[in-house]
């Protein structure tokens, strides 16, 4: 059984990466976010989970950290029918802010789940249910400075105006990235800016 590979990047692709480790090149499943940070030639460390195809064969999914997969494994085992590759979408939503994530989860924070994470109301309730004795009790808003509470109001105002949801994460994360916003109308101005083209 693999649990880790090291080696460079031979190619990405929609779903997964070729990691060429000791002239073995290994297909791996990795969430979204991380496989679009991963550059061909890159090196890079990764821990595997594997899962049996229906075929037959073994599927390797990879995580950059030991939280990564942790998370991943917890979605897969806990959270009612949810096999590996629906784990990973859910992990390639959380890694957004996996500590964020974490208070969230803990403190049954639908509102949070949906608005910051983009999970359906629906899918946020099954992992509340499923990982509420498994995560910490830890207040989001403490988690998060306060962030993810302005996340929330910045997501929901922009949405009140019109812009689709994703058009709204993707704007307010952009912005998270740069810094500087430091409350919800900070972020919903600058991310208007980015949603209108940079007007």
């Amino acid at each position: 059984m693999i649990a880790s590979l090291r080696g460079a990047v031979q190619s990405v692709g929609e779903e997964s990466a070729v990691i060429e480790a000791g002239g073995v090149g290994y297909e791996v499943f990795l969430c979204g976010p991380d496989r679009a940070s991963l550059a061909e030639g890159q090196e890079l460390f990764l821990l595997v989970s594997e899962s049996a195809s229906m075929y037959g064969g073994p599927v390797l999914y990879g995580f950059l950290s030991a939280e990564r997969k942790e998370l991943f494994e917890l979605f897969r085992e806990a959270v009612p029918n949810t096999g590996a590759k629906k784990a990973l979408e859910y992990l390639g939503k959380a890694v957004r802010s996996l500590p964020e994530f974490r208070a969230a989860a803990a403190a049954r924070d639908i509102k949070l789940l949906t608005g910051m994470f983009g999970f359906t109301a629906k899918t946020a309730e099954k992992i509340v249910d499923a990982l509420k004795h498994k995560l910490p009790a830890v207040p989001a808003a403490a988690a998060a400075g306060g962030d993810g509470e302005n996340y929330t109001r910045a997501a929901g105002a922009l949405s009140g105006l019109g812009f689709r949801s994703s058009e709204v994460r993707s704007a307010l994360d952009e912005v998270r990235r740069e810094g500087g916003a430091s409350s919800a109308e900070e972020l919903v101005r600058k991310a208007l800016r980015k949603l209108s083209g940079g007007l």
